[in-house]
């Protein structure tokens, strides 16, 4: 089997790894476009693109100890697959490393969410998305794209803080009124003014994973994602709130997904890559502060 490594680096001993990448290749029942399951392996290509240094900071990332997982191929049963993610992920987070996970449709969120619940206490999740994903089961599934933060909520408790909201149903409205969420729609957020997002991570608690849908970007910074909307997030955007969860919270893990290639275009998955390394560098300032 081909070897993956983050950053085209050689693999650190998963031992003594601070950071480990998990690429879960996993898809069912998509809504609009597919191929998310091999969005992990373009990730991990377009990341041997990467410099070196973050030019926010300068931090030489290479000198990290990163570990990539081989690629996971969860069971063709949602329920399973999800049972199987979670373990996957208990196993890295149990032994204090940061996670980041590739995906994959927005389902493979479910089982690493849950996995953290059961090692963090005063968790809250961050999910950046255009849609909220509160419906209670989608294309004859309770365990589908659609319903990832439904099944997170009823599942672990965990507070939920959602951005760059821009696609709804009522049924998800009617959950959010019974269960007092309130999503920062895309509409509401001023460009010119981020004091959203203090108020987005005022909202949880001391420990946050957090789940970065790729439809949460405006499609001209992602045009390659499953269900694409207009109004998103834009990159400078959301590296800002990637600095600002990581300096007001423990930022203990987090999710990439929805990554479609597009053939002849490598935009999408490299701007995927660097906001892993964002990702990786600001909780390693975080953790080394």
């Amino acid at each position: 089997m081909k070897e993956y490594s983050f950053g085209g680096l050689k693999n650190s001993d998963i031992g003594t790894s601070e950071i480990v990448i998990l690429p879960l290749c996993y898809e069912r029942n998509v809504s609009y476009g597919k191929g998310t399951d091999k969005g992990p392996l373009h990730i991990l290509t377009a990341s041997k693109q990467l410099e070196a240094l973050d030019e926010e900071t300068l931090t030489d990332w290479s000198n990290f100890k990163i570990h990539t997982i081989p690629p996971f191929y969860p069971s063709d049963n949602p329920e399973n697959a999800v049972k199987e993610m979670e373990e996957k992920a208990f196993s890295v987070m149990s032994k204090g490393k940061f996670l980041l996970s590739l995906g994959g449709d927005h389902a493979i969120s479910i089982g690493p969410v849950i996995a953290a619940s059961k090692v963090y206490k005063k968790l809250g999740l961050l999910q950046i998305d255009a849609h909220l994903d509160l419906r209670d089961r989608w294309n004859k599934s309770k365990f589908n794209h659609a319903c990832v933060i439904r099944r997170i909520i009823e599942t672990t408790k965990t507070p939920v803080s959602q951005v760059g909201i821009r696609s709804v149903a009522k049924e998800e409205i009617d959950f959010c009124e019974r269960n007092s969420l309130k999503p920062f729609y895309a509409h509401d957020i001023d460009p010119m003014d981020d004091s959203w997002m203090d108020e987005a991570i005022d909202i949880l608690p001391e420990n946050v994973y957090m789940t970065i849908d790729l439809d949460g970007l405006d499609p001209s910074v992602i045009p390659g994602t499953g269900t694409p909307e207009p109004g998103g997030l834009l990159y400078r955007q959301l590296t800002k709130l990637i600095k600002k969860i990581s300096k007001k919270r423990n930022l203990i893990a987090a999710d990439i997904c929805e990554l479609i290639k597009i053939d002849g275009q490598q935009v999408s998955e490299f701007t995927a890559a660097k906001i892993a390394m964002k990702l990786i560098v600001e909780s390693q300032i975080q953790k080394n502060s």
